[in-house]
């Protein structure tokens, strides 16, 4: 059963507000960031964030089955994706602003606080928002990255670090981007080692390799280590359901289990059995009823 949503200024308590209009793009830091605003304009809003080599279009079957229960969704291209939004140099890709990057876009919607679910990196950037502003969060949905501190414990209790090899490749300039660009094939067949269908591979092609986004998400591994200690302890205080698949080649299962010790609020662990690491598009139905149960049940307890 979806939430059935509030007028904006039912959620907001401010009868001035105006109706809901879409939201194809937003700016900050003097960027500007494209957007897919799909579903009913009245329905309660859900935010989509999608991680790397990936854009928003990874949320789209997602999506559309969540706008099918009643939400309205809105998955940004985050800061690095957008063509009008790709700034030089890793300090642009701090934890920092990539939080404050989302705060703008809650803000640009204007309906109040929303539902915030997050893939990969894009689950990275939820825990932090849900941690730092819950104000602006009813429920989060992380989906295969956990919170910060408890992906930094995983790495040294368990097989997590070398999982992670290819974060410390990442961090050489230049180099991995014209790996991938003048190796294809190899490209082709590291995603295809973790699960990615032909049809992905051939997305991150088109999107990411000769779309322009490559360096701009990998700058986001290259800011990793610019974050704040303090990020490793911040508490998320909001419902919250944190999503593994066991398929999953980049994070480990004892990350998942940690998750939940960084967490204040309702929390639930859901694993998911047979999928790899691409949750939003290889198990669609399963992620859009566990986005719903989470955002109801954060509804029941408001």
């Amino acid at each position: 059963m979806a939430v059935k949503a509030t007028h904006p200024a039912d959620q907001r308590g401010d009868p001035t507000l105006t109706s809901p209009s879409r939201v194809g793009s937003f700016e900050h830091d003097g960027l500007t960031f494209d957007v897919r605003d799909t579903g009913p304009l009245d329905g309660t809003v859900v935010v989509l964030l999608h991680g790397f080599p990936q854009t928003s279009t990874s949320w789209a079957e997602t999506a559309a089955l969540l706008n099918e229960r009643g939400y309205r969704t809105i998955a940004p291209d985050q800061r690095g994706y957008s063509p009008r939004a790709r700034p030089r140099g890793r300090f642009a890709y701090r934890s920092s602003r990539l939080v404050a990057d989302t705060v703008a876009l809650i803000d640009t919607i204007g309906t109040g606080p929303v539902h915030l679910a997050g893939h990969d990196w894009g689950a990275n950037v939820a825990w932090a928002t849900a941690a730092r502003r819950p104000d602006l969060i009813r429920s989060l949905t992380s989906v295969s990255v956990p919170h910060a501190g408890a992906f930094l414990r995983a790495m040294l209790t368990s097989d997590q670090l070398v999982r992670s090899y290819y974060m410390a490749l990442f961090q050489i300039p230049w180099l991995p981007e014209r790996a991938m660009r003048s190796r294809p094939r190899f490209l082709d067949r590291t995603l295809a080692k973790t699960g990615m269908t032909p049809a992905q591979i051939a997305r991150v092609h088109q999107e990411i390799v000769l779309g322009g986004a490559l360096t701009g998400g990998l700058n986001w591994y290259r800011a990793m280590f610019l974050q704040r200690p303090t990020g490793l302890r911040g508490r998320v205080p909001v419902p919250t359901t944190h999503v593994w698949s066991d398929g999953d080649t980049a994070l480990s299962r004892r990350s998942a289990e940690l998750a939940g010790e960084y967490v204040d609020g309702e929390y639930r662990l859901e694993i998911l059995t047979g999928v790899s690491h691409w949750v939003p598009e290889e198990a669609a139905t399963t992620l859009a009823a566990i986005i719903d149960r989470t955002a109801t049940a954060a509804g029941e307890l408001s």
